[in-house]
């Protein structure tokens, strides 16, 4: 049933279809390649690892590897339609058969070719790790994973350090392992995993972006698991509605102002303090209730997002490469985790659907720039009134997700006072 379901697009119009699993898949598969990179090439800085990374589980190579397995012509892209079944065992049909050899000992009949975007069968590949991962464990995700042509393993290859740090003339190693719950043997990753790369010192050669880089992966498979399994009869695509509020930069900060880890940031840029500054002090006054990713309307500096994947990146490797004892560690941070009645969909997204499904007249994004802080404005027309707001943030993207959001609660106000009238 699996395999079935992970076989069938949306176009199918079932009430299964792949995108649960995929979003399963594609997890691991950035979990299962990241790890291997990150374990064979121990002195590659992570620009060079991400590259190898997106080589690897990028659309193009997925839909190569699954055409070379002929996968595209088990993909089921379009409703069921009777008239075009062919029964099997009915020779009363006038069809016409291409014989093909779908290995050296399987045969196939091949009844006509159809096109299907690289996406597509992309996506059925991640979609079918993901059906075999949930079936059979991730033993049965790397026979996959083997099987179409990517190789990767789950060795404890020891991560090879060159160089000595006395951690604690560098961080409060006592209160950090207190707070994560976690005694480091090699006190040094804790240091690494804290190191911003201004300030990079002798004894501390490394910063922390390779952590980060191996971070990012275990906590998006880590999280995506754990929602794939606390809630097995989620709805399809939900599970990746939370997986993005949950998986993000700005969830992460959030994270990492509440715990204060902040304070331990070993940097040495005055603009980065000063941002981190701002940014803790906004957070503080504007709520104190718990916030999913993009519902803050206050801008963060990435550092405050990717200090908590790469303290999961260290403790994975200290822990040799325990994924629960990240997991046991990382969580209460992140708590409390999203649930299917607390998530929220993205702002922007939220108000193109709602205008789309309207009929709503929606103008470009205006985006501008000025004394390092972005403005922008959105402007949508419906019902005959205007409905605009700009917003101003240190980075675009927060401001654009603020007017969205300022946008989208004026409108359904007035949805709302329309409909009221209109029952009345």
């Amino acid at each position: 049933m699996k395999v079935l379901e992970a076989i069938t697009t949306k176009k199918c119009q079932e009430i299964f279809h792949l995108e649960s699993l995929e979003t399963l898949g594609d997890s691991f598969l950035k979990y299962a390649a990241s790890q291997q990179l990150f374990k064979n090439y121990q002195n590659d800085h992570e620009g060079l690892l991400s590259i190898k990374k997106d080589k690897i589980i990028s659309n193009a190579t997925l839909c190569k590897l699954g055409c070379g397995r002929k996968l595209p012509g088990f993909i089921r892209n379009e409703p069921f339609d009777p008239k075009n079944w062919m029964i099997p065992g009915d020779n009363s049909g006038n069809y016409s058969l291409n014989e093909e050899f779908l290995s050296n000992t399987r045969k196939i009949y091949v009844t006509g070719r159809r096109k299907l975007k690289e996406k597509v069968v992309a996506d059925v590949v991640e979609a079918l790790i993901g059906a075999y991962l949930s079936t059979g464990g991730e033993i049965a995700g790397l026979l996959f994973l083997d099987w179409i042509g990517i190789k990767a393993e789950f060795d404890n290859i020891p991560y090879v350090r060159h160089f000595e740090v006395k951690a604690e003339r560098l961080v409060n190693v006592s209160y950090l392992e207190s707070l994560l719950n976690y005694q480091f043997r090699d006190p040094s990753l804790l240091v690494e995993a804290l190191t911003h790369g201004s300030y990079m010192l002798p004894e501390v050669p490394r910063c922390y972006q390779r952590l980060e880089f191996l971070g990012d992966s275990v906590l998006d498979y880590l999280i995506t698991v754990y929602l794939y399994k606390q809630y097995p009869g989620m709805s399809p695509g939900l599970l990746t509605d939370m997986r993005s509020a949950s998986v993000n930069n700005d969830c992460y900060a959030q994270s990492a102002v509440r715990g204060g880890l902040h304070k331990y940031i070993c940097h040495a840029s005055q603009k980065l303090h000063k941002d981190i500054a701002i940014a803790v002090e906004n957070f503080n006054n504007v709520s104190s209730a718990p916030t999913f990713g993009w519902e803050s309307e206050t801008s963060f500096p990435k550092v405050l997002g990717d200090v908590i994947e790469s303290l999961a990146g260290a403790i994975y490797v200290d822990s040799g490469y325990n994924k629960e004892a990240v997991f046991r560690s990382i969580r209460p941070l992140l708590e409390p985790l999203i649930t299917p009645e607390t998530i929220r969909l993205h702002p922007v997204r939220e108000l193109n659907e709602l205008c789309q499904k309207n009929n709503f007249e929606k103008s470009k994004s205006v985006v501008q720039r000025k004394n390092g802080m972005y403005s922008v404005t959105e402007e949508v027309v419906a019902h005959g009134e205007i409905f605009k707001h700009t917003s101003e943030a240190a980075d675009k993207k927060t401001a654009k997700r603020v007017a969205s959001k300022e946008v989208l609660r004026a409108l359904k106000d007035t949805i709302y006072r329309i409909s009221a009238e209109r029952a009345k």
